[in-house]
């Protein structure tokens, strides 16, 4: 996978699969495999043995990895799900913007 327009902070939407609809934050990016992990979305049940790095077993919750064509990124701006554009400012810096409202996403 070449650049990816998600990157990690950044308030996405999940558009398909079993969490469809829900919001959450970017924790980790997989450029390579072309993945993303979202706090709280995609969460599966995880038995965990009881070792020396981990003192205590038993059920935990592990976030899981989701494509990263199933999310669309949530505008600071506007407040919607939308694509992400680049442009060019004069001193030559690339900067990520809106599709639908045209302003600039930190």
């Amino acid at each position: 996978m070449a650049g990816l327009k998600i990157k990690k902070g950044d308030k996405v939407k999940v558009l398909t699969g079993k969490d469809r609809g829900e919001t959450g934050q970017v924790a980790r990016v997989f450029p390579s495999a072309g993945k993303i992990i979202v706090d709280g979305v995609n969460v599966a049940k995880k038995h965990q043995k009881a070792t020396k790095a981990t003192m205590q077993g038993g059920i935990i919750d592990k976030d899981m990895p989701l494509p990263i064509a199933n999310v669309a990124l949530v505008c600071p701006a506007c407040g919607k799900p939308t694509r992400v554009g680049y442009r060019h400012d004069p001193d030559g810096t690339k900067v990520r913007m809106c599709k639908k409202c045209g302003k600039d996403i930190e």
